[in-house]
């Protein structure tokens, strides 16, 4: 897929699709609201899972999530893994 047919849209899809694997969940993407916390009683993302997490999701969408990116954030959400994933994928056009 080319950065350029990244919107909002495929972004969450596909932020949501590997959170809910990470959690070894069979749900729909649909179900998770972008306000779900990563560690919580839904989702189980640990930090190792969380670097996983990014690699595939470089892989899938095509995009670099450089280094400089995570400075100064903090990942809660879903929406937070969300936000960064749109930075790296806006810095790439």
């Amino acid at each position: 897929m080319s950065v350029e047919a990244l919107d909002r849209v495929t972004v969450t899809r596909a932020v949501k699709t590997v959170v809910i694997a990470e959690s070894r969940l069979s749900i729909d993407p649909d179900a998770v609201s972008g306000d779900e916390p990563l560690n919580g009683e839904l989702l189980r993302v640990n930090s190792f899972g969380f670097v996983g997490m990014l690699v595939r999701l470089e892989d899938d969408l095509g995009v670099t999530l450089p280094d400089d990116l995570f400075v100064g954030r903090t990942f809660t959400t879903v929406d937070d893994l969300v936000a960064v994933v749109l930075d790296a994928v806006e810095a790439a056009r």
